[in-house]
């Protein structure tokens, strides 16, 4: 089978991250189908990528179902609310927004590999925290038992040069051994980088090999006032902001609370490159704690603003020239599914290693 066969599912499939991503790595592979239960994301899906997204509870999804496609691969980023750190509440493989991709996992996949029809190749995304979930312990140990090879990886943007930390869980697995990796350090149970290509350590300090690009290019030339943050948000919780300049290399993880959660949902711009942050704030808070009524206007010198959706769609790889907004999608809307998406470009870089050779291996 030729890299200009390769099939692929997407399973909740959001705005299309993860078919971008393929697309880019492999130009002749299809989509054969995408599925996802939220309406929204099927419209803007639906919108981008045509009418291969299905509105589906992929907990309906049968092995017969899916063996009708004879997909190659399989895409996938499940709900990730089960395994963050930002829901207290989270209770891994027995949350419910679990059981859908558990489903796929233990019942789906084992029948069509009974039946030799399972795919190929499998990528699965998550949030950084599912490599110590029990679902992903159930996830490896499923994979091994009907014969895939599995990669299990952390990755962040900035190791391709993007300003931004988004640490993600990435799996890889195919039913074929992976390339081989010549002089590597011992095994890994997660890879900090695709074996050989940069690494990044511990604390996130990227190769000195990779230049990581300033904000400054994946900015607007011209920003609503809206984007602007209120005061009454500025005054209470702006000590509480990540602020980055458009000089940065680097901004936080941007989540679906980005805009109506001040803490870890993601950065806020100081236009004011001249103004020192910390400076600024403290003279605010001296003021504030004074009782001064003005005490709000020493903030706004900074032009503290939230990031625009066109920036986070530059910031996660997605082609601007070609992506678009159906009309009925609000700004709210936009902002929780850009959160849940994926960058393009690590999703890309996974893709072409997890495919590779496969045009010498595959019948």
């Amino acid at each position: 089978m030729s890299s200009a066969s390769i099939r692929a599912l997407e399973f909740y499939c959001g705005i299309g991250g993860l078919h971008y991503a393929l697309k880019k790595s492999r130009p002749s592979a299809e989509v054969v189908a995408a599925f996802d239960w939220d309406p929204t994301s099927c419209q803007v899906y639906g919108a981008n990528h045509g009418d291969v997204v299905q509105r589906k509870d992929i907990a309906t999804l049968t092995p017969e179902y899916l063996e009708g496609f004879d997909a190659d691969l399989w895409l996938m980023s499940p709900a990730c609310q089960p395994y963050t750190v930002l829901n207290p509440q989270a209770k891994g493989a027995a949350d419910p927004r679990a059981m859908s991709f558990l489903h796929i996992v233990q019942s789906v996949l084992p029948e069509m590999a009974r039946k030799g029809s399972q795919p190929g190749y499998i990528l699965v995304e998550n949030v950084a925290g599912f490599e110590s979930s029990s679902t992903r312990e159930l996830l490896v140990e499923t994979l091994k038992d009907v014969g895939y090879e599995t990669m299990e990886l952390l990755l962040s943007p900035l190791q391709y040069g993007i300003p931004n930390s988004r640490l993600r869980y990435y799996m890889l697995a195919r039913k074929q051994p992976f390339p081989k990796v010549e002089s590597e350090e011992q095994e890994h149970r997660v890879w900090r980088h695709i074996p050989g290509q940069p690494i990044v350590n511990g604390e996130g300090e990227v190769n000195p090999e990779v230049e990581v690009r300033p904000l400054k290019e994946y900015l607007d030339t011209q920003v609503d006032a809206s984007r602007y943050v209120p005061d009454k948000i500025l005054g209470k919780w702006g000590r509480l902001f990540d602020i980055v300049k458009p000089s940065s290399a680097r901004s936080c993880c941007f989540t679906r609370g980005y805009t109506h959660m001040v803490e870890r949902s993601g950065s806020i711009l100081q236009e004011a490159e001249e103004l020192d942050t910390t400076q600024v704030f403290d003279t605010f808070l001296r003021a504030q704690s004074e009782g001064r009524e003005d005490a709000l206007e020493i903030l706004r010198p900074l032009r503290l603003r939230y990031f625009t959706p066109s920036e986070l769609l530059r910031i996660f790889a997605f082609d601007e020239a070609t992506f678009v907004w159906p009309e009925s999608v609000s700004m709210k809307t936009k902002y929780r599914l850009i959160g849940n998406s994926v960058n393009v470009r690590v999703v890309q870089a996974l893709v072409t290693y997890l495919l590779a050779e496969q045009e010498h291996t595959m019948t």
